[in-house]
């Protein structure tokens, strides 16, 4: 009986072994995979299988994207995609894009496309762009042409992918950029907002004709503009704010004058009052020294009383006064 177990024992170990190795040698030799390459005609070896699992690369990924390949009649080394995919691309995206890109008759080698994808562009995408040109709407854009009136006007760009300037090229946000620019730099050149109004066709001409594409991942096929309105007259604004500003000026100045004026006037004030004030000194002084008389004193008094009395009559004030009553 315990022979019997022992016996059990050992067959389940021996067959738990067995299928552990099993599953061990399926994992490294993919057999599907190898027999639908092969079938495929983009045959891969199996040790070559093997290889991969142990640098850690997917077979089922690396394979597939070679099958996709020979399929669409590109051939590209074996090696090759497994470079790509330990330096961090995307395998599958970059064989889809170079296949799209054959059936469209775009040159496009592998280590271009291998380039692109490990700048971090979308490569597919990228080819697609160059089938399917984009269509950039740029914001509105405000601009004053030389007799002042501010025009908003904004375009649509339609642009497609450069592929041999797509690894270190400028971006839509560059594109929108150099539009605006020349928008600004068109409106802003013409002698009145009516020209503009008259033939916007001038605008997309004249930024066309600056080669905005230059160093950008795009290549700009047209300009249109979509829309034209009419703003605000700045220039009438300017001129306001400038008369403005001088007239402020102007009173600012003449506060100025006014107030040396009356600081002057106060001053000349002073020198009568301090003068006055040394008349009773000068006459005690004549007292003194017997050069004025009692007589010439009275006389003076007389004099002064009689022009203060043609002052006020002069300026028609009341100069008589009702004297005291006496009571019976």
């Amino acid at each position: 009986m315990a022979g019997l177990e022992t016996g059990l024992l050992s067959a389940v170990a021996a067959l738990i072994l067995a299928v552990a190795i099993l599953s061990m040698v399926l994992y490294l030799v993919p057999i599907p995979l190898w027999i639908a390459a092969w079938a495929s005609g983009a045959y891969v070896g199996l040790l070559t299988l093997v290889g991969m699992r142990l640098r850690r690369v997917p077979p089922g990924t690396v394979v597939t994207a070679r099958i996709s390949s020979v399929k669409a009649g590109l051939d590209i080394p074996l090696n090759d995609l497994e470079a790509h995919y330990l330096a961090g691309g995307n395998v599958v995206n970059v064989v889809i894009a170079m296949i799209s890109a054959d059936k469209a008759n775009i040159p496009m080698p592998f280590k271009r496309a291998a380039a692109i994808d490990l700048a971090g562009r979308d490569i597919l995408a990228a080819v697609k762009m160059s089938v399917i040109p984009k269509v950039i709407e740029t914001p509105r854009i405000a601009a004053v042409a030389k007799d002042g009136i501010q025009l908003h006007a904004f375009c649509r760009v339609t642009v497609r992918t450069n592929i041999d300037r797509l690894v270190g090229g400028a971006g839509e946000e560059t594109i929108i950029a150099r539009v605006g620019e020349g928008m600004v730099s068109t409106i802003g050149s013409a002698e009145t907002h009516k020209d503009v109004l008259e033939n916007p066709d001038h605008i997309s001409k004249h930024v066309l004709s600056k080669g905005l594409d230059a160093g950008t991942a795009y290549e700009i096929l047209s300009i249109d503009i979509a829309d034209v309105d009419v703003g605000e007259n700045i220039g009438a604004k300017l001129q306001i704010a400038q008369a403005n500003a001088d007239k402020q000026i102007a009173q600012a100045r003449a506060e100025q004058r006014r107030a040396m004026a009356v600081a002057l006037e106060q001053e000349m004030r002073a020198r009568v009052v301090e003068a006055e004030a040394e008349v009773p000194r000068a006459m005690a002084e004549a007292f003194r020294q017997g050069h004025l008389g009692v007589m010439d004193y009275y006389r003076m008094k007389n004099v002064q009383a009689d022009t203060t009395m043609r002052d006020a009559i002069a300026r028609g004030d009341d100069t008589t006064s009702p004297g005291p009553k006496t009571q019976e």
